[in-house]
C-alpha cells in the first residue's frame, strides 16, 4: 500500500469511523510510546504546564484589528520560548500586521500537553466568545502520536473543528504533525518508526483538513535537518520543543497561508504553482504526502478545467508560500502598483 493510499485510508476510516492503528504494530506503537516517556522523566519539565503568554494586540495601526486565534497542544502556545512575544502565534501576528496594515489581536485556547479530541471544547470556546475570529491557526498532533491515540480518532477531531470554523466564517490554517524523528532521545530504530507515524498522521491531516475547507501547512520537513544540525539553537532545553529560534521558523512558514486566506496577498493566492519550485497540483492524497516531506508546503483545494474533483478525488495545489521581506516585495504581493 503506499503512502498516499495508507493517507488516504485513515482520512476516510475518520470521516466513516473505524480503523485502528493501520499500518505501524501495536507492539512498536508500545514500545515507542515507552521510549517517549522513559526520555521524558530523564529530562524532566522544566517549563511547567504553561506557555510563555504572547497574547494582546500587535501592530500600532487605526482601525479594527484582525482577530487571530491559536487552537492546539503546547505548540500552538509557544511552551519552550523565552517570551511571549517569541511564540509562533506572536511571530504570526506581528508580520500579519505588517502585511495587513492592521493591527492583529492574538488569542490563545491551546493547552500544553493537548490532544486532537480537546479541539472540540477549544472550538467551543472560541466560537462562544466575542469578537469572532477572522483566522485560527492550529497546531497538533503529536501527543496524538506519543499517546497512542488512533490516528483515525485524532483525524476526525481535527477534521470537525475545522469544518466548525469555517461554517463560522472563520478562515483555518493547520500546522501538520511535527516530525518526531526528531527527536533523539529516542533510539534508532524507535526514531524511523516515530517519523513514519508522525508523517503518516499529518498526511491524513492534511486530507482531512483541505476537505472540510481550510488549508495546512507542512512542519515535518521544514525543522527536521535544522534540528539535526542545530540543535542548540532549534530545540528548547527540554530537547523535545522548539526555541524562539525554531518558533519563528515555524511562524515565518505559516505566516504566508494565513495573509493569503486573508486575502492580503492577491498575488500569491492567486499565483499558478511553480514547478521549479516544487510546487504543483495532484489528487489531495498524494499531495499530502509530498507535503509531509517537503518543508513548510502548503496544500490547498484547487479547481481543474472548472471541476474540484479528478478521477482520485479532489484536486490539491501544493505550494511554497513566501511572506514579502520588503515594502516593494509586499506591494507586489498585495496587487498595489505606483500611481
Amino acid at each position: 500500500m503506499s503512502r498516499a493510499e495508507r493517507a488516504r485510508r485513515i482520512a476516510t476510516a475518520a470521516a466513516f469511523g473505524g480503523g485502528g492503528l493501520g499500518a505501524i504494530g501495536a507492539a512498536a506503537y508500545g514500545v515507542l510510546l515507552t521510549e517517549v516517556q522513559i526520555a521524558r522523566k530523564v529530562i524532566g519539565q522544566p517549563f511547567g504546564n504553561a506557555g510563555p503568554g504572547g497574547e494582546g494586540l500587535y501592530g500600532d495601526f487605526p482601525g479594527e484589528p484582525i482577530q487571530l486565534v491559536m487552537l492546539g497542544d503546547s505548540t500552538s502556545v509557544g511552551l519552550g520560548a523565552d517570551h511571549g512575544s517569541q511564540t509562533p502565534g506572536a511571530v504570526i501576528s506581528a508580520g500579519l500586521a505588517s502585511i495587513a496594515g492592521r493591527g492583529v489581536q492574538l488569542r490563545m485556547f491551546g493547552r500544553v500537553g493537548g490532544q486532537s479530541w480537546e479541539l472540540e471544547g477549544q472550538t467551543a470556546r472560541v466560537l462562544d466568545e466575542s469578537p469572532k475570529p477572522d483566522v485560527a491557526v492550529i497546531m497538533v498532533g503529536a501527543n496524538d502520536v506519543t499517546h497512542r491515540i488512533k490516528p483515525q480518532v485524532a483525524v476526525q477531531a481535527l477534521a470537525a473543528s475545522v469544518q466548525q470554523l469555517r461554517e463560522a466564517g472563520v478562515e483555518v490554517v493547520v500546522g501538520t504533525c511535527p516530525d518526531l524523528g526528531t527527536i533523539q532521545e529516542i533510539p534508532h530504530p524507535l526514531r524511523f518508526v516515530a517519523q513514519r507515524m508522525s508523517r503518516q498522521l499529518a498526511a491524513a491531516q492534511t486530507i482531512a483538513v483541505v476537505e472540510a475547507g481550510g488549508a495546512s501547512v507542512s512542519l515535518a520537513d521544514l525543522l527536521a535537518d535544522e534540528f539535526r544540525q542545530h540543535r542548540v539553537d532549534m530545540f528548547a532545553s527540554d530537547r523535545f520543543h522548539p526555541s524562539a529560534t525554531g518558533y519563528a521558523r515555524v511562524g515565518e512558514a505559516i505566516l504566508p497561508s494565513v495573509a493569503t486566506a486573508l486575502g492580503y496577498l492577491p498575488a500569491e493566492r492567486d499565483r499558478v504553482p511553480d514547478h521549479d519550485r516544487g510546487e504543483g497540483i495532484d489528487d489531495v492524497a498524494h499531495a499530502a504526502v509530498l507535503a509531509a516531506d517537503s518543508a513548510g508546503t502548503e496544500v490547498s483545494a484547487i479547481e481543474v478545467s472548472g471541476s474540484d474533483r479528478g478521477p482520485r478525488g479532489r484536486w490539491a495545489a501544493f505550494r511554497r508560500r513566501r511572506a514579502p521581506r520588503d515594502a516593494e516585495q509586499l506591494a507586489s504581493a498585495s496587487g498595489d502598483t505606483a500611481a
